[in-house]
């Protein structure tokens, strides 16, 4: 009993007590926070080039961010299982830091081409699928690690205060990247290709963590398969995976910035920056209340509702010609989108076992980069027919009804309670089964 009690009085209150946990978090703070950065800048200056070097029309331009959205979700798609595998086959840490080092030379190479002008469009492409690429090692490993250093029962928290660190980025890494492109169009992916080094040196002190290992390892193919296999066999994790996938994906307004931050608000880089990070001052704002009272009861339904919201501030902003109301959805927008954030990283996390952590956060990863990287090619092509407004609203209109027939095909995700894992561990790829009434 004294043993018991003295293990209960020596774990942490709270994630951010753990060492190991506090550089995870600046790790991810950092990386995002440079990343993001680049996405939007990147974005910035192919519109601004196909508009002023290349005498594209606004459309044309629209169309052509939609088509650098999918150069950056090409190679994501191509080597997410072997990202997963990765993740769960070698020492996590290493995977992440790596990844953020080749980030790291994108970055170097993005500021020195913009400092000597040596910029273009075909250049533009090529950097932003080598991006992709860099990035899909990141997101497996990265969220496969916070499980490793924080208690299960501190698991919940440990992942609203990670989303806090990559909502305060997502904030920080745009509007810091206007201001700073203003001043000096290389600066900003200087600092990147800096805060890129930082995060991966800050990854590397966490204490060892590799994935937990089979006795006799399958064909790595084999591996890449079982993942798929577990998150199909889960229908309420399958079914909150897709909707996130098919809701942001028609509803991607932030692939519309720039039009609207050039072409119709008016309000030049610096505003596109704000823009581009107000739904994560939203999204920080939720995540933070959920780092002190995650949700619990009714996750299900709340996440079905969240998606409306979302699919509703869409459609608002789009119809908005007032930059200060503009702002308001956009940061509606990003409350709405981190409570489906906060369900869907939870279940992931508490649903699987660690062997397959990194497998199964890859698929996650996946439908969460495809909302964005094919939402801004759907943007983009909806744009070229519809305008950029007509895009929007259609988007956010398209998210509602994704909504309402994801209710009826996955009834799972209305009645779902709780966060309880349903999943066997004795078994290679876990069977499930109801719960008792």
């Amino acid at each position: 009993m004294s043993k018991t009690l003295s293990r209960q009085q020596d774990e942490p209150a709270t994630p951010i007590a753990i060492p190991d946990f506090r550089r995870y978090w600046l790790a991810r703070f950092f990386a995002v926070f440079a990343t993001m950065s680049m996405v939007v800048l990147i974005g910035y200056q192919a519109y601004d080039i196909a508009r002023s070097d290349y005498g594209y029309s606004t459309s044309e331009g629209a169309f052509l961010l939609g088509l650098l959205g999918l150069a950056q979700f090409i190679p994501l798609f191509v080597l997410t299982p072997v990202a997963g595998w990765a993740a769960d086959r070698f020492d996590r840490r290493y995977v992440a830091a790596l990844a953020n080092l080749i980030d790291c030379a994108i970055a170097g190479v993005l500021a020195f081409l913009t400092w000597n002008g040596g910029l273009n469009l075909p250049i533009l492409f090529i950097l932003a699928a080598m991006h992709g690429a860099a990035r899909v090692f990141v997101g497996p490993s990265m969220s496969a690690i916070a499980p490793n250093i924080v208690p299960p029962a501190l698991l919940p928290r440990a992942i609203a205060m990670s989303s806090i660190a990559w909502q305060i980025a997502s904030v920080a890494g745009p509007a810091a990247g206007g201001f700073m492109f203003a001043e000096a169009h290389w600066l900003p992916h200087a600092l990147s290709a800096i805060l890129l080094v930082c995060s991966a040196s800050l990854i590397v002190s966490v204490r060892p963590v590799r994935a937990e290992q089979d006795a006799t390892p399958a064909h790595p193919v084999r591996q890449m398969i079982e993942g798929a296999q577990f998150t199909w066999r889960q229908k309420f994790l399958l079914g909150c995976i897709t909707l996130d996938l098919f809701a942001v994906l028609l509803g991607g307004a932030t692939a519309m910035l720039p039009v609207f931050a050039r072409d119709i608000l008016m309000v030049g880089p610096e505003g596109l920056g704000i823009m581009r990070g107000a739904p994560a001052v939203g999204a920080a704002a939720v995540a933070l209340w959920m780092a002190w009272r995650p949700l619990e009861n009714n996750v299900g339904p709340k996440m079905l509702w969240a998606v409306v919201v979302f699919g509703a501030a869409t459609i608002a902003f789009g119809l908005s010609r007032n930059f200060a109301l503009s702002l308001a959805m956009l940061i509606l927008l990003g409350s709405a989108d981190m409570v489906s954030v906060f369900i869907r990283s939870s279940l992931v996390q508490l649903n699987t076992p660690d062997r397959m952590r990194g497998r199964v956060s890859s698929i996650s990863g996946l439908a969460i980069s495809a909302s964005n990287e094919l939402g801004e090619m759907q943007s983009g092509l909806a744009a070229a027919v519809l305008g950029a407004t007509g895009a929007v609203v259609f988007g956010g209109a398209g998210a509602i009804v994704v909504t309402l027939v994801w209710a009826w095909i996955f009834p799972q995700l209305r009645q779902a309670k709780t966060f309880a894992p349903e999943f066997l561990p004795e078994s290679g790829v876990p069977p499930f089964k109801k719960k008792e009434a």
